[in-house]
């Protein structure tokens, strides 16, 4: 029987809940990666969320109505894996301050910011996303940095930024305030229940996009948060 790594076992444990293993890196001073609690330096960063159908399909099927639902069948999964791993959580949400996600994202995996400002995936394009991180005092052993490029630089119509009804992007600035507004109008359904037009424009990784049922809890947890 083969043997396997603890980034191995941990990737298998991530899968088996429902997360999606989002790649990893060797902590620099840079990072700004905090120390676990018992006051040990972190040495290797662990990113966990969603990339395809597995995370949703995983969720839906848990009593999802108490505040910040995914938030905290996140953290569930991150710290039974941590339990077993020795390893610290940092979630998204906690803060201030918070954690520069974006910035780890592009240290752990080929993932650029998009003209929407949203983090693009060449394989999973705009719909993925990230929902905490594991953090270890040690070092472990990761696999290569996949090399793919940007496809934003290589798509020059930009079809993202045309379809918002709101040109919530159109001034290379992503006016929160205009989207939120709209979404709570008569004439949002579309954007409600299936999803932001302009990021469904985007003609990568079409075959990732959330379904409804996805698209329209992502949209009513972004209005819950006061559209932030």
């Amino acid at each position: 029987m083969a043997l396997t790594s603890p980034y191995q076992d941990i990737c298998r444990a991530l899968a088996t809940a429902g997360l999606s293993p989002r790649g990893g890196f060797e902590v620099q001073a840079a990072d700004s990666v905090p120390p676990l609690a018992d006051g040990r330096p972190a040495r290797t960063v662990l990113l966990a969320g969603n990339a395809g159908p597995a995370m949703w399909k995983a969720f839906s099927r848990t009593e999802h109505h108490q505040p910040d639902p995914l938030d905290r069948w996140s953290r569930s999964i991150l710290e039974t894996i941590a339990t077993c791993h020795d390893a610290g959580v940092v979630m998204p949400s906690d803060g201030p301050p918070f954690a520069p996600f974006q910035r780890w994202a592009m240290r752990a995996e080929p993932v650029y910011p998009s003209p929407l400002g949203i983090l693009i995936h060449p394989r999973w394009g705009l719909w993925h996303g990230y929902r905490g991180a594991l953090v270890f005092a040690k070092a472990l052993s990761l696999p290569r940095r996949e090399a793919l490029e940007n496809p934003c630089e290589s798509c020059a119509e930009r079809p993202c930024l045309t379809p918002c009804p709101v040109e919530a992007f159109a001034r290379s600035q992503y006016r929160v305030d205009a989207c939120a507004e709209h979404l709570q109008g008569p004439n949002s359904a579309d954007c409600r229940i299936a999803g932001c037009l302009a990021r469904r424009a985007c003609p990568v990784g079409r075959d990732a996009r959330y379904g409804p049922e996805q698209s329209s809890f992502h949209m009513a947890s972004f209005l819950a948060t006061g559209g932030v």
